[in-house]
């Protein structure tokens, strides 16, 4: 009696230290260890160490045992309420199946509409500007900027129009040229979703139970990265729209401009007869 009150008031102290339950064991087994050495059975005290070791041999198989046992019984309920309740392993599959068939369903279809041929001008020199600007490339900006320039007509020398006018043409293909070549990092950028959006197809399908919130942060990431480049090509537009307005207004002051000439020409003319 009064080594079982010795183990259960040592367990019950080393218990409170204990944490986790690899220190449990790690008590339980010094605590029972501890008992059978201080406390031998009066069957096994007259062989001294050794009835001391057999003590310590039976309490392991014993007691010990037990405790292993039940402790291996509630891990297997934990793996098995993760498997059948938590996380189903059917249910998971069958996510998983849904996934790769909307990805070979799909993915090619999506990918070839988008990369759909749509070019079309037939002369060489606007074939040429048509390619760059659809090429979906930032690092030829020279060329695009040349292959334009041949379609529509450089900036008139000084002494082939008026300042007013010259101005105009210059803003207007300032603001032409800028707009294409936001159009070409739009495309370009479209095509990084794309391939972000893929990745995440293929992770989402091999992905363990769990990873979800990462592979939803990942997707949100690309979605934010794709709104900033929507919100600069709609800058870009309406960067457009406040430049024909503003060519509009020019064309009016140029028209008063004129007429304002023209009475004064004509009032010339009169003067002199």
């Amino acid at each position: 009696m009064s080594r079982t009150l010795f183990i259960v008031i040592v367990a019950a102290m080393l218990f409170r230290w204990a944490r986790n339950w690899r220190r449990v064991v790690g008590v339980t087994l010094i605590a029972t260890v501890f008992a059978g050495m201080v406390f031998p059975p009066t069957a096994y005290a007259q062989f001294g160490l050794l009835g001391a070791i057999q003590n310590i041999v039976n309490i392991i198989n014993g007691a010990i045992r037990s405790a292993l046992n039940i402790m291996d019984a509630v891990s297997r309920s934990l793996e098995a309420l993760d498997q059948q309740i938590v996380w189903p392993v059917q249910l998971v599959n069958r996510a998983r199946s849904a996934i790769a068939s909307l990805i070979t369903g799909l993915r090619g279809a999506l990918q070839s509409i988008y990369m759909a041929p749509v070019s079309s001008a037939t002369l060489p020199t606007p074939a040429g500007l048509e390619a760059a600007i659809r090429n979906r490339q930032t690092n030829d900006f020279s060329s695009l900027t040349q292959s334009y320039y041949r379609v529509f007509g450089a900036l008139p020398a000084a002494d082939q129009a008026d300042p007013l006018a010259r101005n105009m043409i210059d803003i207007d293909d300032s603001l032409a040229l800028n707009t294409l070549k936001t159009l070409k990092a739009t495309d370009q950028m479209g095509d990084l979703m794309l391939e972000s959006g893929n990745q995440i197809e293929d992770e989402a399908r091999s992905a363990a139970p769990g990873s979800a919130p990462f592979l939803s942060a990942s997707a949100m990431a690309a979605n934010i990265q794709s709104q900033a480049m929507m919100q600069k090509m709609l800058t870009a537009m309406l960067r457009q729209e406040a430049a024909r307005i503003a060519q509009e207004n020019a064309v009016r002051k140029r028209y008063g401009i004129f007429a304002v000439k023209a009475r004064q020409s004509i009032s010339d003319v009169l003067r002199r007869r």
